[in-house]
């Protein structure tokens, strides 16, 4: 066979990933607060772009994602899309950075105070409140209180508390060891093999830190650390030192076993019990605590005066941008080199992908949620007994989008609705079949029912899994006794013989 080398052009189709559908794409899944702060890095970036803050803090008509909305009635209509074309704004002559506040702003220049003489303040701030000032300014973050973390509320007992340098610095890697509990998470021979030190030393410095303040920390386990408090309040009698020792009986509430080991009678037991619910589990919980974060929703929904609802983008926290046209004109005026040409290319098109994908994200926000409203109705009119089997599939498979893309939307993003906040993904549940051939159940459903079958059970009969899987049944539920074991361990609900002494014990 002739082997030769020819020239062939041929014509094909390919889907390739270009980083600005990358970034289109990682812009999905961001929820908004998120994307604020990828578009505040953009402004800072692109001289393009400008912040589009609308008069008197209120959103211009037309422009910014945030005025989309939609209506879902009996007869619901396809989404309306609104005005995304963010208008530009030009400056105004002489003005400077859009986001500075001038009246907050001293120059300092030329009243700088000559050597020797003490610093005066300007005589138009008058009888204006006092503070500290130094070369560099007023600085608001020195005034704000620096709350004290658990390491250095306790390195500073160790200082009082040790004399010798030496126990000082095991005192300090002790300290360091303790986790998000307060308790210590290595064992303490490791702790005297890396330290070089007797384990006897090491030992006596974790008596003197279990003497500190909060009482509870330094502990090895929770009875060690229940020890250490029941110590202070000087409530460690040799009872209550065995009941601790046999902290797998409480657990199980074996209060009669308890009441043997321990030669007491069960108000007694009673009272140890109480009085161990009292103490304080995590001592380390009142500090390093990071402030609690709200829940800010991404859409939301609201009730329609014909029965149906009403759905948009939360305005609040959506960003809005414009493009800068007065500027990118002065400037396309004044380059004469290539990169500078290139340079100011590069921005006005980065500024109009990103112009157009926060058009894209929202709209496509909206069509995801109006369609996962669509169909949980049920849910949002009659409660969680009625919320329906849902998979990504078919939300892709309405709204003509690929399952990727739904799965993006809905992560990390919330909805704020009549019933409360809930993130997207609560409403996608695998669907459990019907005993009697109607339709499936969802699992968040069933797991509602679990839950609602046992807060109901009256103490002199508990339901095993076995009688729920019966009671399931007989409502056309098709379950496995796993399946109500696993679900009602997701929820943390006790076996029926664990329920069964809890109730006892209550009674």
């Amino acid at each position: 066979m002739a082997m030769s080398i020819r020239l062939e052009l041929r014509q094909g189709q390919s889907l390739v990933m270009t980083p600005q559908l990358q970034q289109a794409i990682k812009l999905l899944q961001l929820s908004n607060v998120e994307l604020t702060e990828f578009v505040e890095s953009e402004l800072q970036e692109n001289p393009l772009l400008e912040r589009d803050e609308g008069p008197d803090g209120a959103e211009p008509d037309g422009q910014g994602e945030g005025t989309q909305e939609s209506a879902l009635g009996d007869d619901p209509k396809p989404l309306k899309e609104g005005d995304f074309s963010l208008d530009e704004q030009p400056l105004a002559p002489g003005e400077g950075a859009l986001d500075q506040d001038y009246n907050t702003v001293w120059d300092t220049e030329g009243d700088a105070q000559p050597a020797g003489q003490e610093y005066s303040a300007p005589a138009e701030w008058g009888n204006a409140g006092g503070g500290g000032f130094d070369g560099d300014g007023y600085n608001l973050e020195q005034t704000i209180a620096q709350s004290v973390s658990l390491r250095d509320h306790l390195l500073g007992q160790v200082q009082v508390e040790l004399n010798d340098p030496a126990d000082r610095m095991i005192g300090a890697y002790l300290v360091d060891m303790l986790d998000d509990a307060g308790r210590l998470g290595e064992d303490l021979d490791m702790t005297a093999v890396r330290l070089g030190c007797p384990l006897e030393r090491v030992e006596a410095v974790l008596g003197c830190l279990q003497r500190l303040d909060p009482p509870g920390l330094f502990a090895r386990d929770l009875a060690e650390c229940w020890a250490i408090q029941l110590a202070e309040r000087d409530r460690l009698d040799p009872a209550m030192q065995t009941l601790l020792d046999n902290i797998d009986l409480l657990e199980k509430h074996d209060f009669t076993g308890l009441a043997k080991l321990c030669q007491l009678n069960m108000e007694d037991i009673q009272d140890m019990i109480e009085e161990i619910r009292s103490l304080n589990h995590h001592p380390a919980s009142a500090f390093d605590e990071a402030p609690a974060q709200p829940v800010i929703p991404d859409v939301i929904m609201r009730p329609g005066p014909d029965g149906g609802w009403f759905v948009e983008l939360n305005n609040d926290t959506l960003p809005k941008v414009l493009i800068n046209n007065h500027y990118y004109t002065e400037i396309s005026a004044a380059v004469r080199t290539k990169e500078e040409k290139q340079y100011v290319a590069e921005k006005i098109q980065l500024a109009n992908w990103l112009v157009k994908a926060l058009h894209q994200r929202a709209t496509t926000i909206l069509r995801v949620a109006e369609e996962i409203i669509r169909q949980q109705d049920g849910f949002f009119h009659h409660g969680i007994e009625h919320l329906r089997p849902l998979v990504l599939r078919d939300i892709a498979d309405e709204i003509e989008m690929h399952e990727s893309t739904v799965s993006r939307v809905t992560s990390n993003k919330y909805i704020h609705t009549p019933r409360g906040i809930f993130e997207l993904k609560y409403f996608f549940t695998p669907a459990i079949g019907s005993s009697q051939g109607g339709e499936a159940h969802s699992a968040e459903s069933v797991r509602h029912r679990i839950k609602t079958l046992i807060d109901g059970e009256p103490p002199s009969k508990v339901l095993s899994d076995d009688k729920m899987v019966e009671i399931l049944q007989g409502e056309g539920i098709d379950i496995a006794r796993r399946t109500v074991a696993k679900y009602r361990e997701t929820m943390r609900i006790p076996s029926s013989v664990r329920r069964r002494r809890q109730k006892a014990a209550a009674l």
